[in-house]
């Protein structure tokens, strides 16, 4: 099929190459504009938008859907849209711009997280299983009928980055599926049924460790913001950023924030048990293991993270 593929981060890279490697012809790219990125803010393209480059595709970059990209569209005559994190809105009058619509890859088994963070807050929540699913656009929040979905274990140790490149790749397959089955006729969107739970996107806010929750909810939160928006607390007036962590119900008598360095482990109280520290980034350092970072602390004993 004549395909527009729309996205912009690395997480939409494998589906890319699933939909080539199906035979399906890109006829171009939507991807989101060159980022000031790094201490020296250099213009940077999207990783989609420079492995497109790389494939010779023709690239469409706008941060929104307006009159001029939505004419671009439409002159590339695509029979279906392919979209993975494109990361804005497509607007309700573009949404009959293919044939067969906007088929949407998203990390969830919906109707369960609908939004921007589904990993994210599956790993929060403690959901013991994921998914991803494809979809029809329409102008609800990923609210149209479902082509397919796929489920993945979430693993005791997952961080929400190391989940999300597992699902880029497993979905990528299952987004080249539901677009081969498409060009067949033969698929038909099925209607979300279940619980509806929202997945909005994340800020530094939802990172900050509340060191009174039990130290299970510290767990899923680190795991679930990492890496991005980050995990952290503060100390001394600064920005500490925090790695997963490892629970420790054998530590029950110490304080919530207070930190305890016991030998080589670094630990802190929560509103359970305590938690073992495993890596920390000062702010203007590097990641380092929390050993290393503990041992240049002065009066271990009095450290109370906040």
């Amino acid at each position: 099929m004549r395909v527009l593929f729309a996205g912009t981060p690395a997480v939409a890279l494998p589906s890319l190459e699933a939909l080539l490697a199906a035979g399906h012809q890109i006829v171009a790219v939507l991807t989101r504009p060159d980022a000031a990125l790094g201490r020296k803010r250099v213009l940077t393209p999207s990783p989609v938008a420079a492995r497109a480059q790389e494939l010779g595709l023709p690239v469409i970059k706008a941060d929104k859907i307006d009159a001029e990209a939505a004419a671009a569209i439409a002159a590339a005559a695509p029979e279906v849209a392919a979209i993975v994190a494109y990361g804005a809105l497509i607007p309700e009058q573009s949404l009959s711009i293919p044939e067969h619509g906007w088929i949407n890859l998203h990390f969830s088994l919906l109707p369960a997280w609908r939004g921007a963070a589904p990993v994210q807050h599956a790993l929060i929540n403690g959901d013991e299983v994921t998914g991803a699913s494809t979809f029809l656009l329409e102008k609800g929040l990923d609210t149209g009928p479902v082509y397919g979905t796929m489920t993945e274990a979430i693993q005791r140790t997952d961080t929400s980055a190391e989940l999300l490149e597992r699902l880029s790749h497993s979905g990528a397959a299952l987004l080249a599926q539901t677009i081969d089955a498409l060009a067949t006729g033969r698929l038909a969107g099925v209607p979300q049924q279940g619980e509806v739970t929202l997945a909005p996107k994340l800020t530094l806010e939802d990172g900050h460790v509340l060191w009174s929750n039990p130290a299970l909810a510290i767990n899923r939160r680190i795991r679930g913001v990492t890496s991005e928006p980050g995990a952290w607390t503060m100390l001394g007036g600064q920005r500490l950023k925090l790695g997963p962590v490892e629970q420790r119900p054998d530590v029950t008598d110490l304080a919530p924030a207070h930190l305890r360095v016991d030998g080589k482990s670094v630990l802190v109280g929560t509103g359970s048990h305590a938690v073992e520290l495993i890596s920390v980034q000062p702010a203007g350092k590097k990641l380092m293991n929390a050993s290393d970072w503990a041992r240049g602390l002065a009066n271990k004993e009095d450290v109370v993270f906040e």
